[in-house]
């Protein structure tokens, strides 16, 4: 995606080369500037002894007066290489607003895709990297279901609820975006490459704030969850322990002033312990979707892609007063319990759960079945 740019101009050259400078980001360049009149054009033209004046130390110097063109170099050829890639810098008119108040916005943001869906009403979907199959289910369910109402489902292409929040937003209809803790050339995991095509192929956006080639670190991947949050106006968890990479990512929303959900789960399960921990903190406990758009009803959400049909409607209300479907529980059911509690046979409960788990109503696991939840 070619944008109206110069894309060798000095300004997006200034800031690749700010994003050398150890120590200095968007906001030191801000507090620069009201101190002591000096922006991002005049810093790359001031002399050494300028430098020292204004607050520098020694390595910032070096790197001011002597950046590493063959960086600047490598993000030049990676953005000119495809025409569905872009770079913008803060400064850019498509720079998406909500990233822009918060306190440490990325200077730059490599993608692929449509920026201007940047801009979007979003919803941050994160959880656990190993979910339960109802966490999962749950992911998929509230994604595709917050896609179709016109939300744009944002997350970070990890293992588990971020991965199923992706794959439930491309069934709801609506963009996802996908945001990196690795270099932008660098896809990771390495299994979500086809799910990265199909967001792309979809109308969706891969961003990372790390240029190609860039070497990967741990630490990048919670320093990335502040993006995500950034880019949203709430934050949904879904399935998370209370020491976990989402409820560093609901800490980011909280200090953005965003809204945090929670969805509650079983209690014996630790996977549930940092929801627990939110909706105890005041995070809104979340049962529906319903519960998520109340919290925006100023907001004018792009047509629902989707509508449910009256067939449809009609099905779920018979499956309501479903006797079988009523003996599986939303935990780990044995089959024998099922059959007990339905009053059907074994082989005939066998068969029939077997028709409702490829309609997707429960799943098939270890020691029985479990029932999949539909808000």
């Amino acid at each position: 995606m070619q944008l109206d740019v110069d894309l060798n101009s000095r300004e997006l050259k200034n800031w690749l080369k700010l994003t050398q400078v150890p120590n200095f980001s968007v906001s030191s360049l801000k507090k620069l500037k009201q101190k002591c009149a000096v922006g991002l054009p005049e810093l790359f033209t001031l002399s050494k002894n300028s430098l020292v004046e204004v607050g520098f130390n020694h390595k910032q110097i070096e790197v001011i007066l002597h950046p590493n063109m063959s960086i600047l170099d490598v993000s030049l050829r990676w953005l000119n290489k495809a025409h569905n890639r872009f770079l913008l810098h803060f400064d850019h008119p498509s720079y998406p607003s909500l990233l822009k108040q918060i306190s440490s916005p990325p200077p730059l943001i490599y993608g692929y895709g449509d920026p201007k869906h940047l801009n979007n009403y979003q919803i941050a979907i994160v959880g656990s990297r190993a979910p339960s199959p109802q966490g999962k289910e749950n992911a998929k369910f509230f994604a595709s279901r917050l896609s179709e109402c016109g939300w744009t489902i944002t997350s970070g292409l990890a293992h588990g609820i971020d991965g199923m929040s992706h794959q439930g937003a491309l069934l709801g209809g609506c963009t996802t975006i996908a945001v990196l803790g690795t270099a932008i050339d660098k896809m990771y995991p390495r299994r979500h490459i086809k799910l990265a095509d199909k967001i792309l192929q979809n109308n969706g956006v891969i961003i990372s704030e790390f240029a190609p080639n860039s070497p990967g670190r741990p630490e990048y991947f919670p320093r990335r969850n502040r993006i995500i949050s950034g880019l949203s106006i709430g934050t949904l968890i879904i399935e998370a322990a209370i020491k976990s990479g989402s409820l560093i990512t609901a800490r980011y929303a909280l200090e953005q002033n965003r809204e945090v959900f929670a969805l509650p789960g079983n209690i014996h399960n630790p996977m549930s312990a940092g929801c627990h921990h939110l909706i105890q903190q005041g995070a809104k406990l979340v049962t529906c979707i319903e519960d998520i758009n109340e919290e925006f009803t100023q907001l004018i959400l792009p047509a629902p892609s989707k509508k449910v049909d009256e067939s449809e409607k009609n099905m779920s209300q018979s499956l309501a007063s479903d006797k079988l479907l009523a003996s599986v529980d939303f935990e780990i059911t044995p089959l024998d319990i099922v059959a007990q509690r339905s009053g059907i046979k074994v082989a005939d409960v066998m068969s029939q759960l077997l028709e409702y788990e490829l309609r997707g109503l429960v799943i098939g696991v270890p020691g029985g079945y479990i029932k999949l939840g539909r808000k």
